[in-house]
């Protein structure tokens, strides 16, 4: 229920709320489609990296809180195979939240859903996954206590996630945000992940995919060069 129903929940909640408030004009959303076709491949998104970001974190800080990461420092797992471990939760989670979020959407005909190109949905649903996973694993071997995990989602992920064009057109915003937009990984994330439902993008879709697939392999990199010094695990 906490892991993968309460998401869910909130997500058609932001989906509801947003429709009823912001007007229903398609004019400049790309291609011109629908508010709410536009819309909800963008919260789905932000559902699938919210929960992804959440599996590996609360793992790790809860274990470090309450002293017992020793549980799956002393098995023979190798750097690789925990980071495989605690990467593969982070998938699972955000795919199946990403899932009944579609599903729901779906059934409630909230917004008309229909996959234009699966090879977006099925490449940015796991490299988004991969990605908030491994910024996960980082901060919660960094952290100390939970405040410092706070810090993290309220001072980095929270704004990059806000102004990632969820919510709006990233044109709306005019020079130099709209070319500072296109550095954000969640912007490229989530525009390449609408384009897979309605056959439209804002961004270079190739540039897009390349960009999140060097730096989500970075991140998984340094996730498992943690696990391979020990640092804040084994002190």
């Amino acid at each position: 229920m906490q892991t993968l129903f309460a998401p869910v929940v909130s997500t058609m909640l932001m989906l509801f709320v947003f429709k009823l408030a912001l007007p229903a004009s398609s004019a400049s959303n790309p291609g011109g489609v629908a508010f709410s076709s536009f819309l909800a491949p963008g919260v789905v998104m932000m559902a699938i990296l919210n929960n992804a970001f959440a599996n590996t974190s609360s793992s790790l800080i809860i274990a470090k809180v309450q002293g017992n990461a020793v549980d799956f420092l002393m098995p023979p797992l190798s750097p690789i195979e925990l980071t495989i471990g605690f990467l593969s939760g982070a998938v699972t989670r955000g795919l199946l939240v990403g899932a009944v979020t579609f599903a729901a959407i779906f059934a409630l005909q909230v917004a008309p859903f229909h996959i234009a190109q699966l090879w977006a949905v099925a490449y940015y649903s796991l490299i988004a996954s991969l990605f908030m996973g491994a910024i996960g694993v980082l901060g919660g071997i960094w952290a100390d206590k939970f405040d410092h995990m706070a810090a993290v989602q309220n001072f980095v992920i929270m704004p990059l996630t806000m102004l990632s064009g969820t919510f709006y057109p990233i044109s709306r915003m005019g020079e130099p945000f709209v070319t500072i937009s296109h550095f954000n990984p969640f912007f490229q994330m989530i525009d390449g992940f609408r384009y897979g439902f309605t056959g439209h993008h804002e961004g270079n879709l190739l540039m897009g995919a390349l960009y999140t697939f060097g730096l989500t392999l970075a991140l998984c990199t340094a996730c498992w060069a943690l696990f391979r010094s020990g640092y804040k695990l084994k002190a």
